[in-house]
């Protein structure tokens, strides 16, 4: 089915494969920001899905040079004042938790910065005089990460808060690297030679079940994806965390279950780290389905973060396929926002 180009544009209505193969030149964009002299000692980053997403990432690359929390709540942490950088990141700019955060850090006096394409964060930063980084419209959230993750690297360039010198040469030179495996994974290579429709394939009919350690966050974006555009459950965890409660819930039942295990694979994964993929699988074998080990490609931490970030973009569209749904429209979510 996933040969067939009709069968194809069928369900994909809305072109949901070839925004994810261009999805490399949002890290081309270019985002104006005044340089910032902020003299804080500590950065909260509000955002929710995706877009807390993007700031994950950006622990694995580029790193942070001061304490660096991830804020998915209606409040930012008590410890939140006038020392502390707080980025309101949504790209709706209505997300209703990273709205109300904004406004509980200006009321605590902190620096606020926004990221968002429009809606209320924007007018807040229209009113409060706040940088407004301005993301493009018309996408899903999912689909403009990256969008965000530039974004997210601009700020923290401009301030000198990375550990990484040259961000934005390395994220040119990333982009290339990502155009190149997209198109590899695009709908006219057949699945024979296409890994994104191998594995959504594997992943049919199943609740994928997906690990990585350094790459964590690209797994959490597998999960992501597979629930908003396959319409699919999915979990992820994080190793080594896993071999500390998850690892023994395998152990009592038959191998028979309707999951389908991968684990995310980076060169640059902690050694101890590379020994737990392999010890869990062969401990597990004969207690769950055998994981797909996908060893990551690239040359750099980036490269293998991104890439395995897009390989989950095009395998959960392809997956929305096999589902026969559409892989862009997220109805449910928005009938509970209207419900709230």
């Amino acid at each position: 089915m996933l040969d067939d180009q009709s069968y194809i544009s069928r369900f994909d209505s809305k072109d949901a494969l070839g925004i994810a193969m261009d999805e490399w030149q949002q890290l081309e964009a270019e985002f104006s920001l005044d340089t910032q002299n902020f003299d804080v000692k500590n950065i909260v980053f509000a955002g929710m899905g995706g877009s807390a997403l993007a700031a994950e990432l950006a622990k694995v690359w580029p790193g942070f040079s001061v304490p660096f929390e991830v804020c998915r709540n209606y409040t930012v942490p008590a410890y939140v004042t006038s020392d502390t950088l707080v980025i309101a990141s949504s790209y709706s700019g209505n997300t209703e938790e990273t709205v109300a955060a904004c406004n509980d850090a200006l009321d605590k006096g902190a620096h606020v910065l926004v990221i968002a394409s429009g809606g209320e964060l924007a007018k807040i930063a229209s009113e409060k005089n706040l940088p407004l980084l301005e993301l493009p419209t018309d996408l899903q959230p999912r689909h403009a990460v990256l969008y965000s993750f530039k974004a997210l690297v601009t700020i923290l360039e401009e301030a000198g808060f990375l550990n990484e010198e040259q961000a934005s040469v390395t994220l040119h030179k990333t982009a290339e690297f990502l155009k190149g495996a997209l198109a590899s994974w695009g709908p006219s290579t057949p699945t024979k030679d296409n890994l994104a429709k191998q594995i959504a394939e594997h992943m049919a009919g199943k609740t994928p079940i997906i690990y990585g350690g350094l790459l964590y966050p690209a797994a959490y974006k597998w999960k992501i994806n597979c629930n908003e555009n396959a319409k699919n459950t999915a979990w992820c965890n994080q190793y080594s965390e896993f071999n500390h409660n998850e690892f023994l819930g395998w152990s009592s039942h038959p191998i028979e279950k309707p999951f389908a295990v991968f684990d995310l694979i980076s060169s640059f994964d902690h050694p101890q780290i590379k020994k737990r993929f392999v010890l869990s699988d062969k401990l597990l074998s004969g207690k769950r389905p055998k994981a797909w080990q996908i060893a990551a490609e690239g040359e750099t931490v980036l490269e293998e973060l991104l890439w395995a970030v897009a390989l989950g973009d095009m395998t959960s569209i392809y997956l929305a396929l096999l589902n026969g749904v559409n892989p862009t429209p997220v109805d449910l979510i928005e009938k509970l926002k209207k419900e709230l």
